[in-house]
């Protein structure tokens, strides 16, 4: 079983980069597509925090917004076209996953889940194996330069890495540009092990986009089992919208890692959560759906559609 999960992951992910081209975009010319797309980074939570407790560490006040679930998600994400959405375990929760959980299983087959697993634990293996049977397709990991460097001798994390060998299960990262030369080195040590790099792993998070930072990001794309998510584009480089400064650093992932190893996502609720309303959950979609022209409509499909469905809804 897990040598064929293995090799699922492997078949979908290892086709080769379609050529560019600047073509209508889906909006305009393919009805389809434009209304089945995935996104494939959102939180949700809720208020209850008697029947979903947060972690010791957190308060209600750190909840902003108070509120977030997948009914007040829906508001945003219907009307744009996106019919699946991968949930991330938020940090509130800590190791208790049961609201994605309980999300995931409520509103069934809208949703997959990438979990927060304790690695410290001896049994972190069996975990992610159940979990799986859950709908969760990945695990977070925080990827800053202290974190990561300390990877190489965490008995837990090494377990976590073989088991997403094993059972063809992502490691999604939130990174740091920092942490970029240690994750290089587990993605050497477990090149079966899938791989998802979030937020241009925040690449222009403090203005512009270095490109000593992005050759860094880009060089990972000889692992061929490690994603990039565009995604976050409200924090990123100008941040303001339509984003189309983001437009190069989009280029450049595309031709290293191809569209089938690039996907989508909004980040919400922040995408839409801002004080001033300056960001829309449309204006998150429309970045690659309309406003760059070096995307084919298939490489649109791709990042928007269908490398989500296939690393986070398949198998």
């Amino acid at each position: 079983m897990a040598s064929a999960s293995r090799r699922f992951f492997l078949q979908q992910v290892s086709g080769a980069c379609l050529a560019a081209s600047a073509v209508p975009s889906l909006a305009d010319s393919d009805e389809e597509s434009s209304h089945d797309l995935v996104d494939a980074h959102v939180h949700v939570w809720t208020p209850d925090t008697l029947a979903y407790p947060l972690a010791d560490s957190f308060k209600k006040t750190d909840q902003v917004p108070s509120s977030f679930t997948p009914e007040e998600l829906f508001t945003h994400c219907k009307p744009a076209g996106i019919s699946r959405v991968v949930l991330i375990q938020m940090s509130f929760y800590e190791f208790d996953n049961s609201y994605m959980l309980d999300c995931i299983e409520k509103y069934s087959p809208a949703f997959s889940g990438v979990a927060i697993v304790d690695s410290t634990r001896s049994d972190v293996a069996a975990t992610m194996k159940t979990l799986a049977k859950r709908g969760v397709r990945g695990f977070r990991l925080y990827a800053d330069r202290v974190k990561a460097n300390a990877w190489a001798t965490s008995d837990g994390i090494r377990a976590m890495w073989k088991c997403g060998a094993d059972e063809g299960l992502a490691m999604c990262l939130l990174a740091d540009p920092d942490a970029l030369p240690a994750i290089a080195a587990m993605c050497n040590d477990y090149p079966k092990t899938p791989v998802v790099i979030d937020h241009f792993a925040r690449i222009g998070m403090r203005g512009a986009v270095d490109q000593q930072q992005l050759d860094q990001l880009l060089a990972l794309s000889k692992f061929p089992l490690t994603l990039v998510k565009t995604s976050a584009f409200y924090a990123l480089g100008k941040k303001k919208a339509p984003y189309v400064d983001l437009g190069p650093m989009i280029r450049q992932l595309r031709d290293a890692y191809g569209t089938q190893r690039l996907l989508w996502g909004t980040d919400c609720p922040y995408q839409v959560s801002s004080v001033d309303q300056q960001h829309s959950y449309t204006d998150s979609v429309a970045l690659l759906r309309d406003k760059i022209d070096f995307l084919s409509k298939q490489e649109r499909r791709e990042i928007l559609r269908d490398t989500a469905r296939r690393i986070f809804f398949s198998g």
